[in-house]
């Protein structure tokens, strides 16, 4: 099963992800902001990196996670390495270069290199701008100093952006330990000192014959997974928060569980207007979604949307959930509860 959420956030005002020195400025000292093309219109975007960072960041502070300790080592950084004791190297995944001292035959110590891997049992998106936004660029100075001001200049925007995230709960708190690139998520001995744990159990890995794969108790896995979904609702973060503050929380959200790892969300915002800079609900898309994916869909839909944020579309939104007995629609943060509530009972 996968988690599909797709969000919408709305900022003012902001420069929530920058890309270095304008060079197309007049002004010497000018920063850029992250900016696509797409049909000759422009489209500011967040990293996905950056959005996966907030989100991090956010479990530490809110849900009390500790975070795995970052190593630099010369030109290359990573984490710790350990799912097990750091929920983030869980649920983001990581790459490190190791090396553990291991017995051979003779049982004569030595020292064996090791890389252990793991793909993110969560994905998402980049945060882009739903409609066409052209940043403007605004002047000012640091004056505070003795002597002439020190002029500098960035780019700002106003936008309705989404995103969209995926969650393999199968994978969360389940790891490989094969001698393969992607698959090796944990070392030998790692691997020995998880299986003392209790609540922790060897169990058959369903794609690959003949291979085991290690899980973590029920508990944690819930908790590691529900965690992940509460984050969202006090997400912070964003570049020059100091004069440029946003607030990066959904302001309109859709949760849901799948079979499938297909995100079937990504077109039920579109842009409209001569210039497309203008951002609507897609009611007919998610209408769509709902009957074409109804196979696919384990439990609800959760649709969640600020009052104050496309107010318009309020009618059609209840009138949907009430057309559709598996789909429920109020205010952000109650929805994520609710969901939450259903998430619970699907991995037990």
């Amino acid at each position: 099963m996968n988690i599909q959420g797709l969000i919408l956030i709305d900022v003012d005002a902001a420069a929530l992800n920058n890309a270095g020195k304008n060079t197309s400025s007049n002004f010497d000292n000018a920063v850029k902001t992250k900016t696509i093309y797409k049909n000759g219109n422009s489209y500011v975007y967040v990293s996905g990196q950056a959005w996966r960072n907030w989100w991090r960041v956010s479990l530490q502070k809110n849900q009390g996670w500790n975070l795995s300790p970052v190593t630099r080592e010369d030109k290359i950084a990573f984490t710790n390495a350990n799912p097990i004791q750091y929920p983030d190297d869980d649920v983001f995944g990581y790459m490190r270069a190791a090396s553990e001292i291991v017995k051979d035959a003779k049982g004569k110590e030595k020292k064996e290199n090791i890389t252990v891997t793991r793909v993110s049992p969560l994905k998402n998106s980049v945060l882009v701008s739903a409609s066409a936004v052209r940043p403007v660029e605004n002047w000012s100075s640091m004056a505070r100093q003795e002597g002439d001001s020190v002029p500098y200049a960035k780019q700002e925007y106003s936008a309705v952006m989404k995103g969209m995230f995926s969650l393999d709960l199968d994978m969360i708190g389940t790891f490989s330990n094969y001698n393969k690139t992607g698959f090796k998520n944990l070392s030998d001995s790692l691997k020995e000192e998880t299986l003392k744990m209790n609540g922790t159990e060897e169990i058959p890995d369903p794609f690959i014959d003949k291979q085991t794969l290690v899980r973590l108790s029920k508990e944690v896995r819930i908790q590691r997974a529900t965690d992940t979904i509460k984050a969202l609702k006090n997400i912070s973060g964003g570049a020059m928060q100091t004069n440029n503050m946003a607030d990066v929380t959904p302001k309109f959200i859709i949760l849901a569980t799948t079979k499938t790892g297909n995100h079937p969300f990504s077109h039920v915002v579109k842009s409209k207007g001569e210039y497309d800079e203008s951002v609507v609900l897609n009611i007919e898309g998610l209408k769509e979604v709902i009957e074409d994916y109804k196979n696919d869909f384990v439990g609800n839909i959760y649709i969640g949307k600020r009052s104050g944020f496309f107010d318009d579309d309020n009618a059609d939104l209840e009138k949907l959930a009430k057309e559709n007995n598996n789909v429920y629609f109020g205010p952000v943060n109650q929805i994520i509860d609710k969901y939450i509530e259903e998430l619970e009972k699907q991995m037990e």
